[in-house]
């Protein structure tokens, strides 16, 4: 019996979050880095993920009360569609962001946010893409240090 239940746990799939080969990226992000470098920014975090065109990608952050963080996603230029959720612990959701593919930001979304209380924090980038269903994202996290 023992080993049937634990058959069945370890056969189930899990979802894990995928780096894409090479950044394709690595000029928009170099650019922000230091833009954001001069407004007394240090990266926290940093990747690429493989994504699928109308799939959130869920990305969970422990974030500290009164801090101000900073959040970046890179979408492929080619989707037509980029949206950016964050929900607190309670599940609640405090940012949505949207951009088009014409719009002025085009394929990034970014914005600050400074947490009301220390927990875990959960980020959802999606992008819709009529002619790719793989793609790829990129997310930062940068936190003002001075």
């Amino acid at each position: 019996m023992l080993f049937f239940c634990s058959t069945i746990i370890y056969s189930q799939d899990i979802i894990r979050q995928q780096s894409c080969e090479g950044n394709l990226y690595q000029e928009e992000v170099d650019s922000l880095k230091h833009y954001y470098a001069s407004q007394g920014y240090a990266v926290l975090r940093e990747a690429s993920m493989s994504m699928e065109s109308e799939y959130e990608m869920p990305i969970v952050l422990p974030m500290t009360q009164g801090v101000w963080y900073q959040f970046i996603f890179i979408g492929d230029p080619t989707s037509r569609l980029y949206e950016v959720r964050m929900y607190d612990y309670t599940e609640k959701q405090v940012i949505y962001k949207k951009n088009m593919w014409g719009d002025v930001d085009g394929n990034i979304i970014s914005f600050n946010y400074i947490p009301q209380s220390s927990e875990y924090h959960m980020i959802k980038p999606v992008q819709v893409n009529r002619n790719k269903k793989k793609m790829c994202g990129y997310v930062m996290l940068l936190k003002k240090t001075s």
